[in-house]
């Protein structure tokens, strides 16, 4: 999927997290990460501190490749 903005970003890390079957809670167990820093990514907030977003779809088995245009 190409990610153009926070929100299919977000989109993107909610349904994989769905996939996997686990709870916002259990991600924020298992990484440390509020749950409502897990909610402001998966709702698209563009605030988002990019580090931990990064590192929250790692852990849930997704990579964020960047590639040129054309």
């Amino acid at each position: 999927m190409k990610i153009t903005d926070s929100k299919s970003l977000g989109f993107v890390i909610r349904e994989r997290r769905k996939e996997l079957k686990y709870t916002q809670a259990y991600v924020s167990d298992f990484t440390g990460f509020s749950i409502s820093f897990i909610s402001d990514v998966e709702r698209g907030k563009p605030t988002a501190e990019i580090e931990k977003t990064l590192k929250l779809a790692n852990i849930l088995g997704l990579d964020v490749i960047v590639e040129k245009r054309g």
